[in-house]
């Protein structure tokens, strides 16, 4: 006889779930709805027996993992309802939920990294916390799933992995897309399994126990394979399964048995939890929803500024970038440093972390090459409370992370509506010079910048890096710092243009402006990062060939971007031209121009300098005549100057 406590428990998530269905055909929810009735014990047996401190992470199908481990299906419905008081105020609706160490999101496979990564900050803490991650059958065909498997068996990460197998990844036969056994993945990385069904109750129960136990007590991964099926369709409708199939589950679910067995009792259950939930609703109808002044809001401030002069340091930008998290890292205990190859001897592919772990081994990671699952688990070491710093080796392979970096840490804040923030931050290399060719020399800013709720910075040659990532530290919320592979041995304004001045604003992400010495600017260039030294080493070129002395913005901050002071010199040149590696469209060359073109009404001559569309080449000729060079600047500006 099953624990009436726990059948309660069910049958509250399934009819709660059938109340949504049923408010959804009264087109007073929107959006769309996962159910999992026929799924409901594997949420009680798993999210039911942790501790209150411990964490769940869930998929699309969450609501029941969501009742049993909050109790709290009065904000659950709030929440689908689109209302205010929901969960997250209606923001994140059936799919993404938070509330007291309760995650879920729709991504496939993507959260499966962030839980380790919350895992792993727990364990570095030295408590007694474990996670669950709930995922499906069809989350098996996800490539990050295994990399982050790899990462918590090498790691030892206190985490359970409970996959439900429902036998269909959306509407598609396990048959059809699934090779191999699914215990056999999780024990081909050395992890310890279990094998339950939601159809033996006391068995589950037990069972799910017996995993939790496994991993708080041995502090170590586990994986908890459960066979289940839903009953319902895997939204709304559209359900081509086999009516005798689902009618052969349905014959032997557990809640449907105690109705037939116990009907008195079955009644009674139900009745109770409808009069709770139709007056939830009643009292709901007329809350509001969450105004966007609430969720959105626009930063209209414009930071005063003072101009500073630029100073000159000895030193290559590596060795102050090393100096940098050398500091950090002792004074701050919160700081962590991961990614490939980062360990000494090596200290990463271009140095910056020389000497690191030997001088801080309990907050240096060297990882497996695995950009996906490493930038979840830096996701989940920062909402554990850590200030995780992750180097991408290379730039060209900071796409494999973007899953991570868009659906995930920039969307937390406010998909969760303000209630944790996330302050990853993620450092790489680009461009080109160095002749390594079409996947190792690309400047991939394009698919970076613009990305809401993160600040992307690119270092450069004129500034010390450090009062970059001084700022970075104090961030709550994601950061991309860009590097240049050809500035990493490049000393701090060490070589200056004769008759132009050097300065930085004031901003905590200074722009350096080069501005001439005794007279007006008659045009403006704006650059950063590696085409930096490219820009200043045109100058003279283009002072003798076309009579120009521009004045010169070099940013730090491409994103959120900093436009005021480039308005006022265009509007005094008339002439903007922008100097960029990637190649022009639909890159940050663009918005300046457009951003500019926004801000005044007056009208002015311009023009994007960057790298041909064409993959970079390793041949020292073909790479120099694909990126910008002050041969290149000099010929576009010419070109421009004669539409004038």
């Amino acid at each position: 006889m099953v624990d009436i406590r726990l059948m309660e428990e069910a049958i509250l998530t399934r009819r709660v779930e059938e109340l949504f269905l049923e408010l959804f055909s009264q087109g007073k929810l929107n959006g769309t709805i996962h159910t999992c009735v026929g799924q409901e014990f594997s949420a009680v047996a798993f999210a039911g027996q942790l501790e209150k401190e411990d964490f769940i992470f869930s998929n699309h199908r969450c609501h029941g993992h969501y009742i049993s481990f909050t109790k709290d299906y009065e904000g659950l419905v709030a929440e689908l309802m689109g209302k205010e008081v929901g969960t997250c105020g209606g923001i994140g609706s059936s799919q993404h939920l938070y509330k007291n160490n309760f995650f879920s999101n729709g991504i496939q496979g993507g959260i499966v990294p962030v839980s380790a990564g919350l895992a792993l900050a727990n364990k570095i803490k030295g408590n007694n916390v474990i996670g669950i991650v709930f995922i499906g059958d069809g989350t098996l065909g996800e490539g990050v799933l295994y990399e982050t498997m790899n990462i918590i068996s090498k790691w030892q990460i206190p985490l359970l992995i409970v996959l439900e197998n429902n036998r269909y990844a959306q509407s598609t036969s396990q048959d059809s897309n699934l090779a191999g056994g699914i215990l056999d993945r999780a024990r081909a990385f050395g992890i310890k399994t279990f094998h339950s069904n939601t159809w033996n109750v006391d068995e589950i129960i037990k069972d799910a126990k017996n995993s939790i136990n496994t991993v708080r007590t041995g502090k170590k991964p586990a994986f908890h394979l459960v066979d289940t099926y839903r009953l319902n369709p895997h939204s709304k409708g559209d359900d081509h399964r086999d009516p005798k199939e689902i009618g052969q589950y349905m014959a032997k679910d557990p809640i449907v048995l105690f109705e037939k067995e116990n009907p008195g009792a079955f009644k009674d259950i139900v009745g109770k939890i409808n009069v709770k939930i139709k007056a939830l609703v009643k009292a709901l109808e007329d809350s509001p929803e969450l105004p966007i002044g609430k969720y959105y809001e626009e930063d209209t401030t414009v930071s005063e500024n003072a101009w500073i002069p630029v100073e000159a340091i000895n030193v290559r930008q590596v060795d102050l970038i090393n100096k940098f998290f050398d500091e950090y890292l002792r004074k701050d205990e919160k700081m962590i440093f991961l990614g490939e190859d980062i360990s000494s001897p090596y200290g990463g592919a271009f140095k910056v972390s020389r000497g690191l772990s030997e001088k801080y081994p309990k907050q240096t990671f060297s990882t497996p090459i695995s950009e996906q699952a490493i930038t979840g688990i830096a996701n989940g070491l920062a909402l554990g409370g850590y200030k995780p710093y992750l180097e991408i080796m290379f730039g060209d392979f900071i796409l494999l992370a973007l899953d991570q970096i868009v659906n995930h840490a920039s969307k937390f804040y406010h998909m969760y509506n303000k209630q944790i923030t996330c302050p990853i931050v993620i450092r790489t290399p680009m461009g080109g010079g160095r002749g390594y060719g079409p996947t190792h020399s690309q400047t991939l800013d394009k698919f970076i910048i613009g990305i809401d709720n993160v600040t992307t910075v690119a270092l450069n040659t004129l500034i010390d890096p450090s009062l970059v990532y001084r700022e970075i530290h104090k961030e709550i919320h994601p950061s991309i710092v860009i590097e240049n592979k050809l500035d990493y041995g490049r000393k701090i304004a060490n070589k200056r243009n004769a008759g132009y001045v050097y300065e930085r604003s004031s901003h905590k992400y200074p722009i350096v402006r080069i501005r001439p010495q005794k007279s007006n600017p008659n045009a403006t260039i704006v650059t950063y990062g590696g085409m930096t030294d490219v820009v200043l080493e045109s100058l003279d070129d283009l002072f003798f060939e076309l009579d120009l002395k521009p004045e010169i913005f070099v940013l730090s901050q491409l994103h959120p971007l900093r436009i005021e002071d480039i308005v006022k010199s265009v509007e005094a040149t008339g002439k903007l031209f922008t100097v960029e590696e990637s190649s022009s469209f639909s890159a940050l060359g663009s918005e300046i121009i457009a951003t500019v073109a926004e801000k005044t009404e007056k009208k002015f001559v311009s023009k994007r300098i960057s790298s041909l569309p064409v993959p970079i080449a390793s041949s020292r000729s073909l790479e120099l005549s694909i990126i910008p060079t002050k041969k290149r600047i000099v010929e576009m500006i010419r070109g421009a100057l004669q539409w004038q």
